[in-house]
């Protein structure tokens, strides 16, 4: 069996990382599906998801890192006229740090909840805000 939610969040910030473990842990709970895997997964190309430790000295620190190797101050071939778009491509160093970051994380599900360690959380970045955004949480199992 495959169940497939959604969450939805406004980001505020051009780079911005919002913890969303709870929100998952809530929706796993309320799922039929009590054995099997749980996928999260952004629907867009300039976010991410990934795990890590949720405290905001680190969240600084991940944001210094990939200001760091991805400077917004590049001359990106990204950030020219897109024909298809009509429209300037002005967002290069968001899909650079979703390249990086990734966009999916995988978590076992027993006894209907995530198996999750004690220091891990799920973090949704956004690379690209202000925004409007979309994130799958996709439960397989029985």
């Amino acid at each position: 069996m495959i169940e497939i939610h959604e969450l939805n969040i406004d980001t505020s910030e051009y780079n911005q990382y919002f913890l969303i473990t709870e929100e998952v842990k809530k929706i796993v709970a309320n799922s039929e599906i009590r054995n099997g895997m749980v996928t999260v997964e952004s629907k867009h190309t300039t976010t991410g998801i990934t795990m890590n430790e949720g405290l905001e000295c680190l969240e600084s620190d991940i944001d210094d890192f990939l200001k760091r190797i991805i400077p917004e101050d590049h001359p990106y071939a990204h950030c020219h006229m897109l024909r298809d778009y009509g429209s300037t491509g002005g967002n290069p160093t968001g899909h650079l740090k979703s390249l990086i970051v990734g966009n999916h994380c995988h978590l076992p599900l027993l006894n209907g909840e995530t198996v999750i360690g004690s220091a891990q959380d799920i973090y949704f970045c956004e690379f690209d805000g202000p925004s409007h955004r979309t994130i799958s949480i996709i439960i397989q199992g029985d």
